[in-house]
């Protein structure tokens, strides 16, 4: 059984700052040298730099033409020993018309900054 709850964690900022597509607040999230993989339908992806894991995220995952209309659903699972998670879907504007998604992070941090991220995406889907 998983107890899922709403609150101001990395992983609520994280999934603000995508949809916001805020770069400033991921580069304040992100520690320098961050462990992320992430898998998508047809990928899979991997950068062990902040900058890397902002340019995965907002150039390819979330292109500058694909418009993050709401956050539908946001939600931060129970820890797993020394990892978190966080869950977030959200409803698109893209150049295919409106989109859905819902990405799975698993990630640790060190202090306010996300060190380790593990992300699965079920990619776009039709609304």
């Amino acid at each position: 059984m998983y107890a899922f709850r709403v609150s101001d964690t990395a992983g609520w900022r994280l999934a603000t700052a995508i949809a916001e597509r805020d770069t400033n607040a991921l580069h304040s999230l992100f520690a320098p040298a961050i462990s992320f993989k992430g898998l998508t339908p047809g990928r899979a992806w991997e950068s062990d730099s902040a900058e890397g894991a902002i340019d995965i995220l907002l150039g390819s995952w979330f292109e500058p033409h694909d418009h993050i209309d709401e956050i539908v659903t946001l939600a931060d699972g129970d820890l797993v020993a020394d990892t978190a998670q966080v869950i977030y879907r959200f409803n698109m504007t893209t150049p295919d018309g409106p989109r859905t998604a819902e990405q799975h992070v698993f990630y640790r941090t060190e202090g306010d900054q996300i060190t380790y991220a593990r992300a699965i995406c079920s990619g776009f889907r039709p609304l």
